[in-house]
């Protein structure tokens, strides 16, 4: 191996498509489920270039002959190089967390952070936010030890703290919907970071989001960044425009990786174009009505008859759970997948959400759809939903000639949306 990942489990790792896209080498994911087996890695020595990931990060410092001063302050190193049989250990998460506070303009001056977790990426965080003036830095943990003036999750909201960091697996694929801090009876935050990437927007995020906290944003570019300047280290050259790099692999990476939800009224045309949609990205198409009648074995009118329409909606919460925490994908959902807003937080989560909107007059009457049964019905359908689809959506993609222009159309507003 030239350059590559180690770590206990690497089974939804992004580094090896990030490094690949960045640089070109190959980059292989070395799985090392125990320390027995990191430690024969390390001893050999057959490689040019590693990142290292849970739990090694602390392990690998063992092996190295120099470890950067800021890494040794850490006490954790991410990445390694091999030079002529010595190995030299870096910390690139530091500028990663970094970057990412940096270019959302989270300023630490003078303010009291709240980092939940206790373990490596505390350090990292909590040496980011005291380089860059943080007034007080406190430390959240599940079983706080107040010898050492951890805080528990109760006594955390009440710290008055401005920022929030969580370096915790809360919330992570594929436990996602966890979530231990109440950021909502937390007055005053003026920012909540998250070092978890997968899902795109874990649960802490979203609560953050829905508080109106000015800042809530996800690991994916901390990500990123570190393995940029990463790859500075394996190289030993800088890039030109290292900002400019992370911007446009972050951006190609969330294109590649997030999910397309499609709602809009029943036969807006969400399944044609959700079909298109998905063979020009490269994603797999999945329409969330043909999974319930999948689950379930009997159809959407004999669901309504049987069970009523909060019945149906229950199962159709549990398909959109199911198929919204995973990737790739672009989801038809059906015409009320709004009037729950824990669907909506389920798409948001891992994808954006793109309103399919067609004339009322070019829409279809009845076809098997309970609730649109005659024009009135649809019209008064329309009236109460259009509100609630204008507010889910990231972007309102036009139906009004052909298939082909509103995937035109939805296409150039999943451009605006993962450049931006």
């Amino acid at each position: 191996m030239e350059y590559g990942l180690i770590g206990a489990k690497l089974g939804h790792s992004y580094s090896k498509i990030i490094h690949e896209m960045l640089c070109g080498y190959r980059y292989d994911l070395c799985p090392l489920p125990t320390e027995a087996e990191a430690r024969t890695f390390l001893q050999k020595r057959q490689f040019k270039a590693i990142n290292v990931t849970i739990p090694y990060k602390r392990l690998v410092m063992e092996y190295c002959s120099y470890i950067d001063p800021r890494a040794k302050a850490i006490g954790a190193v991410n990445t390694v190089v091999n030079k002529n049989g010595l190995l030299c250990g870096y910390n690139t998460d530091y500028l990663g967390f970094a970057y990412l506070a940096d270019a959302h303009g989270v300023d630490f001056s003078g303010k009291t952070v709240l980092i939940l977790g206790t373990g490596g990426t505390h350090n990292t965080t909590s040496a980011v936010a005291k380089d860059k003036g943080a007034a007080k830095v406190l430390t959240v943990s599940r079983n706080p030890d107040p010898a050492k003036g951890e805080l528990s999750y109760a006594e955390a909201v009440h710290s008055g703290a401005q920022i929030v960091i969580n370096t915790t697996p809360a919330g992570m694929y594929p436990n996602v919907g966890a979530c231990n801090l109440d950021v909502a009876a937390m007055p005053g935050l003026e920012a909540v970071l998250d070092v978890v990437y997968n899902p795109d927007k874990t649960e802490l995020i979203l609560r953050a989001e829905e508080a109106e906290v000015p800042v809530a944003v996800g690991g994916l570019e901390m990500l990123v960044a570190q393995a940029v300047y990463a790859a500075e280290c394996f190289l030993d050259r800088k890039f030109d425009d290292a900002p400019g790099e992370i911007r446009t692999i972050t951006a190609a990476l969330r294109r590649e990786q997030l999910n397309v939800a499609l709602i809009g009224m029943p036969s807006s045309g969400k399944t044609t174009i959700g079909r298109a949609l998905a063979e020009k990205l490269g994603k797999r198409f999945v329409d969330l009505d043909e999974e319930i009648v999948k689950a379930e074995g009997r159809s959407i009118p004999d669901i309504f008859a049987a069970e009523g329409e909060d019945g149906f909606r229950a199962k159709e919460a549990e398909q959109t759970a199911r198929f919204a925490k995973e990737g790739r994908q672009v989801l038809s959902c059906g015409g009320g997948v709004i009037k729950r807003p824990e669907n909506l937080r389920a798409l948001r989560q891992n994808g954006v959400v793109l309103f399919i909107d067609r004339p009322l007059e070019d829409l279809a009457v009845g076809g098997g759809r309970p609730l649109s049964s005659s024009t009135d019905a649809l019209k008064e359908m329309e009236a109460q939903r259009r509100p609630l689809y204008l507010a889910a959506a990231d972007a309102v993609i036009p139906n009004k000639t052909t298939a082909a222009d509103a995937v035109a159309a939805a296409l150039e507003a999943l451009d605006a949306i993962f450049v931006h």
